[in-house]
Formats: C-alpha cells, sequence, structure tokens
C-alpha cells in the first residue's frame, strides 16, 4: 500500500473511455483520492484496464481507488457483451449464502481484471411497504436479518477477490418515499424505529472499511439536512450509535436531492463529518468547484482511508471456470 499525503479528500468521475487532455491536467494537479467509472466509460475489458492505468498515473497512486457501481440487476454498470449479467440483490438474497458469497466473489474477478479496486456494494438498505422503488429489488430482504446475512456474504466475496466494498446508504434509504436521484426524501418515523430496523445493517457491518451516505432526511434526528450534510446525523448516528469508524464518503453530490452550488453542498458534507466527497458525472464545471473546497486528506480522514486500503489484498485463487458454472446452474435452479 502507498501513502497519499497530498492526495484531496474527493473521489471523481471521467467523461469517456479515455481521459481527454483537460481531465489528465485537472486530476494531476488535483491529485483526487480516487476515480469512480460509469457506463459511459466502459468499453472493451483492455479499454476499461487502460482507463484505470490512465486514471492511477494521473495521481502518481499504484492502489489509488477505482470505484464502479456494480451490485448486479438493474445497477451494473460491465454487462454483456463483455461480462456476465448478474442477478438483482432480492435474487441473491434467495440463494444460499455460500452462493451469494461466491457471486461477489465472482464479479470482484471481473473488476479486479480491469483495474477496478473498490465496489459500491453492498447495498444493505431495508425496504418498507410504500417505499420509493429506488431501493425496490436491489434489496437483499425485507428484513434486518436477511439483509445483514446477505449483506455480510457479498462483502466476503468481494474482499476475497481484492476488491473494498462499500456498504450503502448509511444510515439507511429503504424508507425513502422518493428517489434521490431526482428530489430529497424525508423520512418522519421516529428513532426507536429506525435504530430497531434501519441502522441495523449497518451497526453489523460496521466493521466494513468504507461507507456511503444517504442523501436523506431523518426528521427525528435533523429535521432540517439530509445524513450527508447533517453534523448531527454523522456524529450521533453513523459514528455514534452504529458506531462505524471506517471511510465514509457522501453519496453523489450531483443528485438533484442536494441544493445550492457545488462548491457550497461540499463545504457543507465536510463540515458535517464526511471524510471524502463524491461526484460522479464527469462535467468539468461541477467537478472544478467541488475542488476548490475539498481540502487534503489528514487527521481522521487520512487515517480511515489508509486503514480501508490495508484492507486490500492479492485476491484469493480459485478456479473461476469452475465457479462460473457452479454459480450459473444454482440461478437456473433458484
Amino acid at each position: 500500500m502507498t501513502s497519499a499525503p497530498d492526495a484531496r479528500a474527493v473521489i471523481l468521475g471521467c467523461s469517456g473511455t479515455t481521459l481527454t487532455p483537460e481531465e489528465t491536467a485537472f486530476f494531476r494537479d488535483l491529485r483526487p483520492w480516487g476515480f469512480i467509472l460509469f457506463k459511459r466509460n466502459i468499453g472493451t475489458p483492455d479499454e476499461v484496464r487502460a482507463l484505470t492505468h490512465s486514471l492511477r498515473e494521473t495521481v502518481g497512486r499504484p492502489d489509488a481507488p477505482v470505484l464502479i457501481d456494480q451490485e448486479g440487476g438493474r445497477v451494473q454498470r460491465m454487462g454483456p457483451p463483455h461480462w456476465p449479467k448478474y442477478p438483482s440483490g432480492r435474487s441473491v438474497g434467495a440463494l444460499p449464502l455460500d452462493l451469494a458469497r461466491l457471486g461477489a466473489r465472482l464479479m470482484a474477478h471481473d473488476l479486479a481484471e480491469v483495474g477496478i479496486n473498490v465496489d459500491c456494494a453492498p447495498m444493505i438498505d431495508v425496504p418498507v411497504a410504500g417505499s420509493n422503488d429506488i431501493v425496490g429489488d436491489r434489496a437483499f430482504g425485507t428484513s434486518p436479518e436477511a439483509v445483514i446475512a446477505t449483506g455480510r456474504a457479498v462483502a466476503e466475496g468481494l474482499l476475497a477477490g481484492g476488491v473494498l466494498p462499500v456498504i450503502k446508504h448509511m444510515p439507511g434509504h429503504g424508507r425513502a418515499t422518493c428517489d434521490s436521484h431526482l428530489d430529497l426524501p424525508v423520512v418522519g418515523a421516529d428513532r426507536a424505529s429506525l435504530a430497531g430496523s434501519d441502522f441495523r445493517p449497518f451497526r453489523a457491518l460496521a466493521d466494513l472499511p468504507l461507507a456511503m451516505s444517504a442523501h436523506v432526511v431523518f426528521t427525528a434526528i435533523d429535521p432540517e439536512r439530509p445524513a450527508t450534510l447533517s453534523p448531527t446525523v454523522i456524529r450521533e448516528i453513523i459514528r455514534g450509535a452504529i458506531g462505524f469508524d471506517g471511510l465514509l464518503m457522501t453519496d453523489d453530490l450531483s443528485m438533484h436531492a442536494l441544493q445550492g452550488p457545488f462548491r457550497t453542498r461540499a463545504e457543507a458534507a465536510f463540515a458535517a463529518g464526511i471524510d471524502v466527497v463524491l461526484h460522479c458525472n464527469g462535467r468539468m464545471d461541477e467537478m472544478r468547484p467541488v475542488a476548490e473546497a475539498t481540502p487534503r486528506l489528514a487527521g481522521d480522514p487520512a487515517r480511515r482511508a489508509r486503514a480501508a486500503l490495508a484492507r486490500l489484498a492479492a485476491p484469493e485463487r480459485f478456479d473461476v471456470a469452475e465457479a462460473r458454472a457452479r454459480f450459473e446452474a444454482a440461478l437456473a435452479v433458484a
């Protein structure tokens, strides 16, 4: 693991399958802690491998985090024809735990082969009746117990494949009645209800290295600000009741749940206690003001970043072809 004393506390996207000269210069100057890829960045395996190499070259760190949302189901950035289609969280939750772990291990193999070392999964939100479909079949189940068990299995599979998991969306997105990509969800449940259900998977998996915050207002805790921007939620719930001491990143700052100038959004997140901000769409006119508000990684955020990267290990050896055949056979009869 390399150190990153000059890294900025931000994860950024890029616009295409190769870096533009402007992006290369911007990243070299800024030196973000990490990067995130979306479908617009995914070409052939060789093209993805070249892109992840180019991103790391700009910051001079061979282990710089390169993230992707690869849950399976409707959230899968790498898919056919170059990679298999993986089942939804709901389908994975119906499998025996050893097969849930195996599916994640196979997914990690796909990612590690092209230089991606962080997966924004497992999603361990617990949906409730009447909530928005933004969670829906992405959830492993409708009970905290089911979500905890499968979430742990998926995290273990990713780690075994040399990929860091990111638990999301802390402290819980399952009660949201709107899509935070489009609007700001407001959850009115009392603290006892939240603690008894929504927060439980995050408490159970609080030993994992990385988590993503929820752009959700919890009126019983902070009626004014979403968790991402709330010192109260981060201090009392995420760091306190949940007990998470890993690296906490925002969900995407460009989502419409958040309002105001991008510099202001980033400043508010850092003031609330976020370690690293995330901006995904690759638009330079938005990334530049985010960058202006972003400090260097230092203090507890730097400690948490180092601890997260220390969890990266060489993939466990396994027979990929045999494992894939076994996983696909299990899905065929599920």
